[in-house]
């Protein structure tokens, strides 16, 4: 079950990249005042590093040295504090939900204390360990021939548990005004299908690691040693098949190449030994219109592995992928060995949360607009999202102007560009239009069947949606979600209440700060609009190409220029950043940043005058400021399993480097902080990006 329950996965792949306890059963967690800091605090800042050789040390580098990272997470950064406050805030809102004894039947308010309820009784989960799966487990065990297999697949989808692919809704990017189905590649248990492909010592060893996990999970299911073994020998070739099926997170980013509409009759003789059509009429979808059909040659080879792999194996595989994906809601055997393999050994991670965290964030997250309502009622100042739009505004503004000035876009571009830009919609904390619970049905009597009946929701929710026209008013995040997006299909941009506080947003601080923070980053996800993939779809969100031939041989020519920089930067050891992977999110921070500074010297000049562009503050200069506030945004210590990991499955490069990247091709940056040549930072003018 994913950590971002309303992300679809195109959203994903075009990147934005993210406790109370009852009297009696566990320790209470006090709630500390935020404490005010300065908006910039020369006293993170390593002076003794050159701003030109290295800004990020010089930005950064006491924090980085006086801020370790905590036993229980694998970095630790602006993001992660925040994420923490909000822990807080949120605690504060399920404490009161969980002690509300007079709450209504079937309110929002007894959803989440019910759910955070149960999640908090330790006792009660440990008491019953895997009780509450009987039936899920007994669906397995009681397949008799491998023509149930599409219908037991079906029934483990709509419970948000993926065994051999995904299903999910989206637009049509042929036709965005209307949802399809999206058939998506899946069914591993490693992060990457590039873990059971690669021959590097470090993917050989996490293979080994992971077999040796599945087997203690299978020993837990109370298999003897020598059949655990057995079967996570099992799951790991047939997981293998899928994987060398599967396309690639770098061929995956060609949206075009994941467009492949099918009807359900084409899919069936596509795919002759797996039952569509039963598939579809088990998940309560008996005429499911078009069939966007994401990777077709996965879908070939889950079809010959249907007919080739044996009954007793379909089912080890099925058994593993519902406690795989049930584990960290059970007693604790479960939960730790599943942090042991998936939080230490992939991620680094020392320490497993305390329980009230990892129950709020489930309660969160699988509530999380019920939850929302709550936290921008209480933490959301309206003084914030007024400022916060007309910074929105004034960024768009500055976009059109650098449209309007680029000398490598034709004319006939530029007006299509300035219409997309024009057709943004723009979504400031929370929804206008809120998530209806009311068929939500949450009880007191188990965690885990609550985390499922929760899924269970979500997923006929959306199923619904099939062949409805679009929504343009729902968000694909929580209002208490530290992140922003840009959806390509919708053409909007988002930023939710809880990225909306500092160091991101202070609406009481200085201009050059926001514009550093938020700003670049509102910039940034304008900007996915025009990256490498953004750019391929239309102002409605269609899939089209509205580009002349020679302008977009232009964009990639200096796309492929921005890639081989990235490619150059080394994360650790020898591991380099992956320019093609991250391409999009590089794009966008330069974008983003270069927009965000026109906006904010626009404003200065506007509002302030220019003199004060040369007023200090702490010493510094409002230009200097705007980048620090950058630098700061991405400050961050990371482990090195966790960096490995995401050097391989993040679309984002690491925070140094989405730090000076963009800084090396910025001549405003030299300006404000008398870079020259011979400095490590310093690009000839030639050598340059410019893009957006």
């Amino acid at each position: 079950m994913s950590k971002f329950y309303k992300l679809s996965v195109p959203l994903v792949l075009l990147g934005l990249v993210f406790f109370f306890a009852i009297p009696g059963n566990a320790e209470k967690i006090p709630v500390k005042p935020k404490q005010q800091t300065k908006a910039l605090d020369p006293a993170n800042m390593d002076l003794t590093v050159r701003p030109g050789d290295d800004f990020y040390q010089y930005a950064n580098g006491n924090w980085i040295k006086n801020n370790p990272i905590p036993p229980e997470h694998s970095r630790w950064g602006n993001f992660e504090q925040l994420a923490e406050s909000n822990l807080n805030q949120l605690q504060v809102i399920l404490n009161s939900a969980a002690r509300d004894k007079n709450a209504p039947k079937g309110s929002n308010i007894q959803k989440i204390g019910d759910f955070y309820t149960t999640g908090m009784d330790e006792a009660k989960i440990e008491a019953e360990g895997i009780t509450p799966l009987k039936k899920e487990f007994k669906r397995i065990a009681d397949i008799e021939d491998k023509k149930e297999l599409p219908e037991v697949v079906a029934y483990f989808h709509t419970y948000k548990i993926n065994p051999l692919f995904r299903l999910f809704d989206t637009q049509d990017p042929g036709n965005s005004e209307i949802t399809i189905v999206w058939l998506f590649q899946g069914g591993l248990g490693l992060p990457d299908r590039d873990y059971y492909t690669e021959e590097k010592d470090r993917s050989k060893k996490i293979r080994e690691e992971y077999v040796k996990h599945a087997a203690k999970m299978f020993e837990l299911l109370k298999e003897t040693p020598e059949q655990a073994a057995q079967s996570a020998k099992t799951v790991m070739a047939l997981e293998t098949r899928l994987a060398r099926a599967s396309m690639t997170r770098l061929q995956r980013r060609d949206p075009k190449a994941t467009y492949n509409r099918k009807t359900l009759a084409e899919l069936d003789r596509m795919t002759p030994h797996f039952d569509f059509a039963a598939y579809f009429k088990a998940i309560g979808l008996a005429a499911p219109g078009d069939i966007n059909v994401a990777q077709p040659e996965f879908f070939k080879e889950v079809s010959r592995i249907a007919q080739q792999v044996s009954l007793e194996e379909w089912k080890t595989y099925l058994r593993w992928h519902l406690i795989r994906n049930t584990a960290e809601y059970l007693n604790s055997a479960f939960v730790n060995e599943d942090f042991r393999f998936n939080d230490t050994i992939l991620a680094g991670r020392e320490k497993l949360k305390p329980r009230w965290k990892r129950c709020l964030t489930t309660t969160s997250g699988l509530l999380d607009e019920a939850v929302g309502q709550l936290y921008v009622k209480k933490y959301f100042p309206p003084q914030a999202k007024t400022r916060a739009y007309q910074m929105v505004m004034n960024i768009k503004e500055a976009l059109g102007e650098r449209i309007k000035k680029l000398d490598w876009m034709s004319d006939d571009t530029k007006q299509r560009a300035l219409k997309k830009l024009a057709a943004f919609k723009v979504k400031i904390g929370y929804p206008d239009k809120w998530i209806d619970y009311s068929r939500l049905d949450i009880k007191r009597d188990s965690y885990i069947l609550n985390v499922l009946r929760a899924d269970h929701f979500e997923f006929k929710r959306r199923l619904a949606k099939i062949g409805k026209p679009v929504d343009r008013s729902e968000w694909q995040m929580s209002p208490q979600t530290v992140n922003a997006y840009y959806h390509p299909l919708l053409n909007e941009i988002a930023f939710p209440a809880a990225i909306l506080q500092p160091p991101f947003f202070d609406f009481k601080a200085d201009d050059a700060v926001n514009y550093g923070g938020i700003g670049a980053a509102i910039g940034h996800e304008m900007t996915h609009g025009f990256d490498d993939q953004g750019r391929k779809y239309d102002k409605n969100g269609n899939l089209k190409d509205w580009w002349t031939k020679e302008d977009e041989k232009r964009f990639n020519k200096r796309a492929e220029l921005l890639a081989k920089q990235y490619d150059n930067y080394v994360a650790v050891d020898d591991a380099h950043v992956n320019g093609k992977l991250t391409l999009g999110e590089n794009i966008a921070d330069l974008g983003g940043l270069s927009i965000s500074y026109d906006a904010f010297i626009k404003t200065l000049e506007t509002n302030k005058g220019k003199d004060y562009a040369n007023k200090k503050i702490d010493g510094f200069t409002p230009p200097q400021r705007f980048f620090l506030a950058w630098g700061q945004v991405w400050r961050r210590n990371i482990r090195k399993k966790s960096l490995l990991m995401r050097l391989k499955t993040d679309v984002h490069s690491p925070g140094k480097f989405r730090t000076i990247g963009p800084l090396s091709n910025m001549p405003l940056f030299y300006q404000a902080f008398n870079v020259k040549p011979g400095d490590a930072m310093y690009r000839p003018e030639k050598e340059m990006v410019k893009i957006w």
